[in-house]
């Protein structure tokens, strides 16, 4: 299996300055980011990927910042942990209900 490669941070942003520096030097946007890419050592489409998401964090596209994707994924999260919590409660009360029905307290006569 092939292991992906992880990028410093700085190396992005190099790379993605680059891209916009250099985009108007060649015919097309890929041309740039096969060019650039090379010389960093990933793929073009890694690099399409960086220059994408930077568009979109900073309002040049459309599309959901890395904040706010984080903020979904986190809310999904907790939303998965209520509802094993809500089953685990409907669970627990349809046991204890039959119990609650024989119970009769006793009155002190």
């Amino acid at each position: 299996m092939n292991k992906a490669k992880r990028y410093s941070p700085e190396v992005r942003e190099r790379a993605v300055r680059m891209v916009f520096e250099h985009e108007k030097d060649y015919e097309s946007r890929w041309a740039t980011l096969a060019s650039i890419s090379n010389k960093i050592g990933c793929t073009p489409e890694t690099l399409r990927s960086w220059v994408k998401q930077t568009e979109v964090d900073t309002g040049r596209r459309d599309g959901l910042t890395k904040d706010d994707r984080e903020r979904v994924k986190a809310l999904e999260r907790e939303n998965k942990e209520l509802r094993r919590a809500n089953e685990i409660l409907k669970t627990a009360s349809a046991f204890f209900a039959p119990a609650a029905l024989v119970w009769q307290p006793r009155c002190a006569n």
